[in-house]
């Protein structure tokens, strides 16, 4: 399903050239809950924004779904992103005068999805009842807890019915006890609902729920 093939990515800091990724090969195939580990500065976050088409490699060749992605217009891109490719971000990106109900449907808003706006309010309140939230539908982020806010992210994710959910450091800014549930909620859901889940940590106390795990430094995979 993803296949990247030599990726390099270089970044020009001033007169400095730094090497985030150094031809890097990976294969995932669907449904599968993966751990990409690594200190920071590793490359884990830019592995996933190439992957997720927020960001294109220097060289190499990546293939989603057997279509060489490197290759296609801004617009192509997006619309690739929009349908295939679901973000969980450790900073939330709630929109904070939206209740739970408005920012996840707003996900379906942008990827201009299939269905109207009846048919998208089923599907909200669906995703709400999967990630525990139906009692706090109407209510706005700063009125919900860490762990609730990202709950609120996977549900945004989840809505549009992505191949691929990325999520970069979902459990940085959560105690362990939250990390925890957050992770095994994710893993839950990967097993029901059969979606390729990529997800970023440097916190080795969460490796035990990912089914396959990737060790990357310097911009390399190591094992």
């Amino acid at each position: 399903m993803i296949e990247l093939r030599d990726i390099a990515k270089e970044y020009e800091l001033g007169r400095t050239k730094v090497s985030a990724l150094k031809g890097v090969s990976l294969g995932i195939e669907r449904g599968e809950f993966t751990a990409v580990v690594g200190p920071s500065g590793s490359g884990k976050t830019t592995l996933l924004n190439i992957v997720g088409l927020l960001d294109r490699a220097t060289s190499g060749q990546f293939l989603l779904d057997g279509l060489e992605v490197e290759g296609l217009s801004p617009s192509a891109r997006a619309d690739v992103r929009g349908r295939k490719i679901g973000f969980i971000f450790q900073g939330f990106n709630l929109v904070p005068v939206f209740d739970i109900r408005e920012n996840i449907e707003l996900s379906l808003v942008l990827a201009k999805a299939e269905g109207g706006r009846r048919e998208w309010k089923e599907r909200v309140a669906k995703v709400i009842e999967e990630v525990g939230l139906s009692e706090f539908a109407r209510h706005k982020p700063a009125e919900l807890s860490g762990g609730q806010r990202q709950r609120v992210a996977i549900a945004r994710a989840l809505v549009k019915r992505p191949q691929i959910i990325l999520a970069d450091e979902p459990t940085a800014n959560l105690d362990s006890k939250t990390a925890f549930s957050i992770i095994a909620l994710m893993a839950a859901l990967n097993e029901e609902e059969k979606t390729t889940f990529v997800f970023s940590t440097h916190d080795d106390r969460i490796l035990k729920y990912a089914r396959r795990v990737i060790r990357i430094e310097d911009g390399e995979i190591r094992e």
